[in-house]
């Protein structure tokens, strides 16, 4: 059974920075892609960033590039999201995702989500 366990959400000003982790287990994943969305109060999940397990080429939504850095550990089956210059309008519930191939369509595996709150 595959899981996906989100970690370093929590409280941070508006500026600060967070360290988002995503720790894979149940398989390792060496190729397909990760990703990270989120998903703030009333509104709808939207999609942050992604990355390929293999190779490292990363996507980022417009409204974070150039703050956020989504890496990976293929080691340690695990993906991270460095989140910098934090604004208020980044508070919501981070999910990482996962699925085995590159292809356009929808993620197979989803964490449960780690809250990032930022204030002003």
């Amino acid at each position: 059974q595959v899981q996906l366990v989100e970690s370093g959400g929590g409280l941070v000003q508006a500026g600060g920075s967070l360290r988002l982790s995503c720790a894979a287990s149940g398989r390792t994943f060496s190729s397909g892609i990760m990703g990270w969305f989120r998903q703030a109060p009333g509104q709808e999940r939207e999609f942050v960033a992604r990355i390929t397990w293999s190779g490292g080429t990363t996507y980022y939504a417009d409204s974070v590039k150039g703050r956020f850095t989504i890496s990976r550990d293929n080691a340690k089956n695990t993906g991270y999201l460095q989140m910098n210059s934090l604004k208020p309008e980044d508070t919501a519930v981070y999910y990482c995702a996962a699925k085995d191939n590159t292809y356009p369509g929808p993620y197979t595996y989803w964490g449960q989500g780690t809250q990032v709150t930022v204030s002003s």
